[in-house]
């Protein structure tokens, strides 16, 4: 599939999804976090075509996300794991919206051997971030369009 970039969107959410928004990408990304390395394996966990796997490997690959090594095993780089948080935001939200008979997985913390119910935290005061509480401001990328809207959602 072609690279297909989100022309005049100047987003970070965009961007990203330039990468990884494809359908199965993240499905193919978790496998790979989760030990699944060998194409076969990656195929068999998500049920993905073969073209499709292929077309999105490369485009992992070619982006940083992944890495194929001489054995032709897929591993995650510094940026693939970057990609934890995100899947487990997913995860909870698939947990809480669409898993009728509970979570399929959850996370452990392996510094504790705890289940884990990760949160987002302001990294300046640790306190959890509602989605309430968020707004957003212009950024030092913001355009002439982002900077004159200020801050998101205007405060009532």
């Amino acid at each position: 599939m072609p690279y297909r970039p989100f022309d005049g969107q100047n987003c970070s959410i965009a961007r990203a999804l330039e990468v990884v928004g494809e359908r199965w990408t993240l499905l193919i990304v978790r496998e790979v976090l989760l030990g699944r390395r060998r194409f076969d394996d990656i195929r068999r966990h998500t049920g993905v075509a073969t073209n499709i796997l292929s077309d999105r490997l490369e485009t992992l690959v070619a982006h940083g996300v992944l890495e194929r090594d001489e054995a032709g095993e897929y591993r995650p780089t510094e940026k693939g794991r970057d990609l934890t948080p995100v899947l487990l935001a997913l995860m909870a939200w698939g947990d809480r919206y669409r898993a009728e008979a509970g979570p399929p997985r959850v996370p452990v913390h392996t510094a504790c051997g705890h289940d884990a119910h990760p949160v987002l935290c302001c990294s300046h005061c640790g306190e959890r971030l509602e989605p309430a509480e968020v707004r957003m401001r212009p950024g030092p990328g913001a355009d002439e369009r982002q900077r004159a809207d200020g801050v998101l959602p205007a405060p009532r």
